[in-house]
This record gives structure tokens, C-alpha cells and sequence, in this order.
């Protein structure tokens, strides 16, 4: 299974409106295992991120007050990702995890930037 980044939207009567994702634009952030060996890890949690880590136990709701603040976040992350790139994975390279972690981070990023603009939430889950 995959995790994947939506946009949200939260209607007068509460209930929460996932948008469709736009042509160009990609959903995909990242494996279902991600969740705890790279956006909970403990290498972002020593960061300190406070975001990301909620995906190792959870899906993540970034409310639209707090979209700015997960942009920051992300901004960490992506000035850190030599560090956040798990080291495990014998599958793959150092630098391949770095750069798969990076196209995932930007489809997220680019979730949050759409919220930011429709003053919308970024769900992942």
C-alpha cells in the first residue's frame, strides 16, 4: 500500500471534502512502511519535527491554520534529507532513498502550497 496527500476541505456542515487531485499533479507520498522508517523516524524526530512523526502511529490532518507551519516543516525535512534517508534499505542506494524521498516530499509540498491557496487542510493517510 502506498500513502497518499490530499487536499481537504472542511464544509459548513462539518463534514470533511477531499478534492480531487489535479491533472500534473501527483498524490503518491510515499509507502505504507514510510510511516515509521522515514516520516516518523526517530531521524525526524530529532529535527524536531512535530508533523511528519504523527504518521507512525496515524493518518495526519494539517488543518488550514496550520498549513504554513507544516510548509516550515517540510522545508526542514528537505534541508535534511541525507539524514532522514534511511540507511536500511538493501534494495536501494543511499542516494536512491534520498531521491525517491525527495519526489514524494514534493508532491507533498505541493499539496501544501494548493491548501495554502484554497485556505484548505492536507490530509495523509
Amino acid at each position: 500500500m502506498s500513502l497518499l496527500v490530499d487536499v481537504f476541505v472542511v464544509g459548513e456542515d462539518g463534514q470533511v471534502d477531499v478534492l480531487d487531485v489535479p491533472e500534473g499533479s501527483s498524490d503518491l507520498a510515499g509507502f505504507e512502511r514510510w510511516r515509521t522508517s522515514v516520516w516518523g523516524s526517530d531521524a525526524v524526530r530529532s529535527l524536531g519535527a512535530s508533523f511528519f512523526p504523527a504518521l507512525a502511529t496515524g493518518d495526519l490532518k494539517v488543518f488550514p491554520d496550520q498549513v504554513t507551519d507544516f510548509l516550515t516543516e517540510c522545508a526542514l525535512i528537505r534541508s535534511n534529507l541525507e539524514v532522514v534517508a534511511p540507511r536500511t534499505d538493501p534494495s536501494k542506494t543511499h542516494t536512491e532513498c534520498v531521491r525517491q524521498i525527495s519526489e514524494r516530499l514534493r508532491n507533498i509540498e505541493d499539496a501544501a502550497e494548493r491548501a495554502r491557496g484554497l485556505a484548505a487542510g492536507v490530509l495523509i493517510w
